[in-house]
């Protein structure tokens, strides 16, 4: 998500908690200038204001969902998905496109793969895609709740969940119908989502300036401490071999890694990174970047 998009997002956001980060800060500030001599294997261009990426590894293609051009929070119906290849070779700009084919799709966000729908979160609604044609399956009625951004969407093992950032919400699909999840100003602007099956939770990120990354088990009323970082605004979030937690941060335009509770900057990037994807044959991550119009994919230390 881009910077300025949340600035109806309420002032819970900008008096965040904050938590001691002078050792850790320093250490991790060490560790980015070193990233920062490194390069992206590709930066392929040509997209319009990409917020998102996600890996199909059965097709062993990249999705990446695009805003179009405009306002990204307008119902206009110019948003597109495009296929790109592992290498940064985008194959169909417009695989799914706002307006064409019976298509609805104003500004594409978070996106998760469950067999073979495309779930896609969007300005008012949730919809699935079938992933190898592109076409229309399902949309998710929102009409009967206030959104303030939704965002990211992630299955866990009895539906799909979607998070609104303006509203620190996480809802829930299932059977066609939406539930509120979860409802909590801890969670900060809940951005990026992500299942965690060794754990049987969520693992959310705010975007809201707090550095805490959130675990939450769908039916709990609670959120506990999945990690705790050096940096804020965080983005997209995938889980690593091993039980790590990949996090995209527009607060240092980084992204960290977190094993326990601690996070590290890896890799800074050239901007402020939005929804990540992990291509786990190549062990590498697909980072997009809304202003730049392009994404940079990088290899991941082991």
């Amino acid at each position: 998500m881009r910077l300025h998009m949340i600035g109806f997002i309420g002032g819970c956001l900008l008096v965040a908690c904050t938590f001691s980060k002078s050792d850790d800060a320093a250490q991790d500030s060490t560790r980015v200038t070193k990233a920062s001599s490194a390069r992206p294997i590709a930066t392929p261009s040509g997209f319009v204001q990409p917020e998102a990426v996600r890996y199909d590894p059965d097709q062993d293609v990249y999705f990446v969902s695009n805003f179009g051009p405009g306002d990204a929070q307008a119902k206009d119906n110019n948003g597109f998905i495009s296929r790109m290849s592992p290498d940064g070779a985008i194959s169909q700009r417009e695989f799914i496109a706002g307006g064409k084919k019976g298509v609805t799709l104003h500004s594409p966000r978070g996106m998760y793969i469950v067999g073979d729908t495309l779930w896609v979160a969007d300005e008012d609604a949730v919809r699935g895609f079938n992933r190898r044609t592109g076409a229309p399956l399902f949309t998710a009625d929102f009409s009967t709740y206030k959104l303030g951004f939704l965002n990211d969407v992630a299955a866990g093992t009895d539906g799909e969940y979607v998070t609104d950032t303006g509203t620190n919400t996480i809802y829930r699909i299932a059977g066609g119908h939406v539930t509120v999840g979860i409802k909590d100003t801890a969670l900060n602007g809940p951005n990026g989502i992500t299942w965690d099956a060794a754990n049987g939770r969520f693992i959310v990120v705010p975007y809201g300036g707090d550095s805490v990354i959130r675990a939450w088990t769908p039916g709990s009323t609670t959120l506990g401490i999945a990690g705790i970082g050096a940096s804020d605004k965080y983005d997209g979030v995938e889980i690593l071999p091993g039980g790590r937690t990949l996090v995209s941060s527009q607060g240092d335009s980084s992204l960290h890694v977190f094993s326990g509770l601690t996070g590290t900057a890896i890799i800074k990037t050239g901007g402020a990174p939005a929804d990540i994807a992990v291509d786990t044959k190549r062990n590498r991550v697909a980072v997009p970047f809304v202003d730049r119009n392009l994404v940079e994919i990088w290899q991941l230390p082991r």
